[in-house]
């Protein structure tokens, strides 16, 4: 029988790679307007359901934006409040 590894790579143990997707804070913030943007378009395109859609990511991109940006600075604020632990009694 012929060898036919290609038709399922999943059966033969190869899995695919998944890579976290790492967006800075402005590529998510221009997400969430863009979409905001879109839905705005749509609506006065006259496509009320596919703007409700699309309105609806805005929010949840957005909120993932300000958590993102708002844990960057706590963490900040923290690693500078925070000592190594080493005293100096000069």
């Amino acid at each position: 029988m012929e060898n036919l590894n290609f038709i399922d790579p999943l059966l033969h143990g190869i899995t695919p790679e998944n890579k976290p997707l790492n967006l800075s804070v402005k590529q998510m913030v221009l997400a969430g307007v863009g979409a905001l943007v879109a839905s705005a378009v749509l609506k006065k395109a006259g496509h009320p359901k596919a703007s409700a859609v699309v309105g609806s990511v805005a929010l949840p991109i957005l909120a993932s934006a300000a958590y993102k940006k708002y844990a960057q600075v706590t963490k900040d604020k923290n690693d500078a409040n925070t000592s190594s632990g080493i005293e100096y009694n000069h």
